[in-house]
């Protein structure tokens, strides 16, 4: 949502289709149905995908970090509040995903 598609030529896209499965959610798709952290759903995909290229990048993410990598997308309905909940709620699912997969 943030960046030009002739940008992206010959590099991989992963849109908000291609995140989860049939049956199960990602942790940061989950996180937002959980929170509340979407009304209309027009800005819903870029945030998620925001949040998700965040947390790959930066895992231990704070508050000022999760704000500005949201900034480029724009929520009329919901106020941001939720929005960040749902951010951090799935980074710390997240966190406990990678601690439990490695002990």
């Amino acid at each position: 949502c943030t960046t030009f598609a002739f940008r992206m030529e010959g590099k991989s896209i992963t849109t908000i289709e291609g995140l989860g499965g049939d049956i199960k959610l990602h942790p940061v798709q989950a996180a937002f149905l959980e929170q509340g952290a979407f009304q209309c759903g027009f800005c819903t995909s870029g945030m998620i995908l925001s949040a998700i290229a965040l947390l790959a990048q930066h895992p231990q993410a704070d508050e000022d970090e999760i704000r500005t990598w949201l900034s480029g997308n724009i929520c009329r309905c919901t106020g941001y509040g939720a929005i960040l909940s749902a951010v951090k709620t799935a980074q710390m699912q997240m966190q406990l995903q990678s601690a439990e997969a490695v002990g």
